[in-house]
């Protein structure tokens, strides 16, 4: 076959094992979705949670970034990346089936929910961080921005099912029964990775000294750190995903509790708002053409989070438009973001330092995310809870400062990658290495 016949057509139809990876990271994404509204309706409805208890439970999901995301990209630029990505997700099938046999033996409680979400939020660790840096080794450069743009369209899909499919399971099934729709969709993901042909090579093993850990982790910080655009990228999705998780963490307290809404229709309203990001999706490489990848991303990123101040607006009845349309742009403006700056990571940093790039800038980006939890949980507590999402809302197009305050601003398009950087990428890396991806995740956050 010609690489002009191999190229022709949708990425979908010709190539098998993307096919496969992308079915695979639909059904996760369409289960964490699920579990984003089933959780906290198992802990407001069964267990009589609280804003704060609420806001805990969104943050065990993802304190374990905070905690082990620098040394697994370390660990997984060691390793081989499908054997890591099918244990995490084994594991995240089996801890979400536990949950409603444990509420069958009368052992159900806040404490083993927020147990269940530290285990699952450090399971997807491992499984973001070697999925990120999987991709690439699957698909042809030119194929990459295809990948991507099909990959987060489709997180967006399954984003408007599982959210709109949590509340009908959690008011046909109990928010309890619901679980085993995550478990579900976890071993689709499964089944899905262990019939991928493509097998990447065997990690040369290496006799590390003592502390190489550290050095291979500091290694990928000190280029995030000392390069203006992947630290700028870095610092606006930290500051971004605060504001994001604050008002996400008590947004379904929100609207039950203050507007009225029930569990069904919360989950419909959600599941529009998500409709935006499978829009962002299909719209990021299109624009990028027209105006520049450097443009595009101010666009979506401050110009669409403007509309977040919608959100506090909403009220029963007609009210609820307010929040459809506010939540759709920030979800069009986060997933044309994400697509963009995927495609830009993957061509900018050198492939033996891609996982611990990643791992960093995940770490710093998604490690406000609990801190975003909690601190919307405080607020919900402290002033209540339309308050509470009036000050998150607005923190979404101020962390856009970041963005105006960079060489970003100047620029129709972020650069391809800089001699410097492929030197350092050259040489320096013990850990072998395969290249990445961006994204994902249950609640929208930066990637």
């Amino acid at each position: 076959m010609t690489r002009n016949t191999e190229r022709r057509g949708s990425l979908l139809r010709r190539h098998r094992d993307f096919r496969l990876l992308w079915c695979g990271e639909t059904a996760g994404k369409f289960g964490a979705s699920v579990t984003g509204v089933a959780m906290p309706l198992v802990a407001v409805s069964t267990l009589h949670a609280g804003a704060f208890e609420v806001g805990m439970l969104s943050a065990a999901a993802w304190l374990p970034w905070l905690v082990i995301g620098l040394p697994v990209g370390a660990w997984v630029d060691r390793l081989r990346r499908r054997p890591v990505m099918l244990t995490a997700a084994a594991v995240s099938c089996v801890l979400f089936a536990g949950v409603p046999v444990a509420a069958w033996c009368g052992l159900l409680s806040t404490g083993l929910l927020l147990a269940v979400a530290l285990l699952t939020g450090t399971a997807t660790v491992f499984f973001q961080t070697a999925y990120t840096a999987y991709l690439p080794s699957i698909l042809a450069p030119d194929d990459q921005a295809e990948g991507n743009a099909k990959l987060h369209g489709s997180a967006s899909a399954a984003q408007v099912a599982g959210q709109g499919s949590g509340g009908l399971i959690t008011q046909a099934a109990g928010a309890v029964n619901g679980m085993f729709a995550q478990a579900a969709t976890f071993l689709v993901a499964l089944l899905c990775l262990a019939g991928i042909r493509h097998r990447e090579p065997r990690v040369e093993r290496t006799e590390r000294r003592p502390g190489a850990l550290v050095g291979e982790v500091g290694e990928g910080l000190r280029l995030i750190a000392g390069d203006p655009w992947l630290r700028t990228l870095t610092l606006f999705g930290a500051a971004s995903n605060l504001a994001l998780m604050g008002y996400q963490a008590v947004l379904v307290i929100f609207l039950v509790q203050t507007v009225g809404l029930s569990p069904a229709v919360v989950g419909g309203l959600v599941a529009a708002t998500g409709a935006g990001g499978v829009v962002g999706a299909f719209l990021a490489r299109r624009a990028a053409v027209r105006v520049g990848t450097a443009r595009a991303t101010l666009l979506f990123e401050f110009g669409l989070a403007l509309f977040a101040l919608l959100i506090p607006l909403t009220t029963d009845g007609a009210g609820v438009v307010f929040f459809v349309a506010g939540g759709c742009c920030v979800s069009a403006g986060v997933v044309a973001g994400n697509v963009i700056k995927a495609g830009f990571q993957q061509r900018y940093c050198p492939p033996q330092l891609l996982g611990r790039v990643t791992a960093g800038s995940t770490f710093l980006g998604y490690g406000t995310i609990p801190l975003g939890a909690l601190l919307g949980g405080a607020l919900g507590s402290a002033l209540g809870l339309r308050a509470a999402i009036w000050i998150t809302t607005a923190g979404i197009p101020l962390a856009a400062v970041f963005l105006l305050c960079s060489p970003l601003r100047r620029a129709r398009d972020l650069p391809t990658p800089r001699q410097e950087l492929r030197a350092e990428g050259s040489g320096g890396s013990k850990g072998g290495g395969v290249p990445t991806e961006g994204d994902g995740a249950p609640a929208l956050p930066r990637s």
